[in-house]
């Protein structure tokens, strides 16, 4: 358990982080962002956690942030400047969203109820995304007089395209899981008490058939190329990637596995056998 508010659990190479605020339906403090971003550094650490997956206790997800604070919630100044371009707060869901972006395990969004706000934003850089066939979704940041937050206005169109993130955004209205599905948004719909296998079930098949250092590389070359200007810098480090997995021994066993027609059992070890080139990509300063 860190603090009252996550509940952390690894079992069988899958790490699984819960809110655990229930009674808040889940709906997080900057207390509880930064505990989520420090859960992060440890599943990176740890070489039997294979995937990662995020969910939520009781009937919701995330209702977003805490609103505990009254109308005054989202003033970050606390009034002293109001009006005033100067002061620059930065967005905690952002960095949470970057943090999930840097993971070099493939994780998954096991949306067990409502995800509103940042409860929404917050699952936009996971890789997979199974929700309750039961949940409301919904980027509601203009009904509260705010903007997107968690980076979303970059991930959002990436991932549904810029004609759904405008009309998700700008009306502020809230949508079933149908519509997430037929948008890409999430892979697939589960009755409530079944989301959390069902992740965990896309878990497996990642821990069981993939390799961990495969897994690693081709989660950052998706996400990072995924911005290129061009196919070449994919080519490039494409290159760079398949030169020092060609060569591991975990290629060497996925082909003995498939000959021999079997399950591959891999060896390679992220944390001690990663290139000191890796990561590629360094995260940006964030500057006013």
């Amino acid at each position: 358990m860190v603090a009252d508010h996550l509940l952390y659990d690894v079992e069988d190479g899958v790490a699984t982080i819960t809110l655990n605020r229930p009674e808040q339906f889940n709906a997080v403090t900057t207390e509880m962002i930064a505990d989520l971003v420090r859960l992060f550094d440890r599943t990176d650490e740890d070489d039997d956690v294979r995937a990662v997956i995020v969910t939520g206790s009781g009937r919701a997800f995330c209702a977003g942030a805490d609103l505990a604070g009254g109308e005054g919630a989202f003033d970050f100044a606390g009034g002293e400047t109001q009006g005033s371009e100067e002061y620059l707060h930065r967005d905690s869901g952002g960095m949470f969203t970057l943090r999930v972006l840097r993971s070099v395990k493939p994780v998954i969004a096991a949306i067990n109820g409502h995800a509103v706000g940042f409860g929404a934003s917050m699952t936009l850089p996971m890789d997979f995304r199974v929700v309750a066939d039961d949940a409301k979704l919904g980027f509601v940041f203009g009904s509260r007089g705010i903007v997107t937050d968690g980076a979303a206005s970059w991930f959002l169109p990436k991932i549904v395209g810029l004609p759904r993130a405008l009309d998700w955004c700008l009306t502020g209205r809230v949508f079933g899981p149908n519509e997430a599905l037929e948008a890409g948004l999430v892979r697939s719909l589960h009755p409530a008490d079944q989301v959390l296998e069902a992740a965990r079930g896309i878990a497996r098949s990642i821990a069981e058939g993939v390799a961990p250092m495969s897994a690693v590389f081709m989660r950052q070359l998706l996400w990072q190329n995924a911005g290129a200007e061009t196919p070449m810098s994919a080519h490039r480090v494409e290159s760079k990637a398949l030169s020092v997995t060609g060569r591991g021994t975990d290629a060497r066993e996925g082909v003995r596995a498939f000959i021999e027609k079997r399950p591959p059992q891999w060896s390679q070890r992220f944390t001690q056998d990663a290139p000191s080139w890796f990561p590629w990509v360094d995260e940006e300063r964030f500057e006013q």
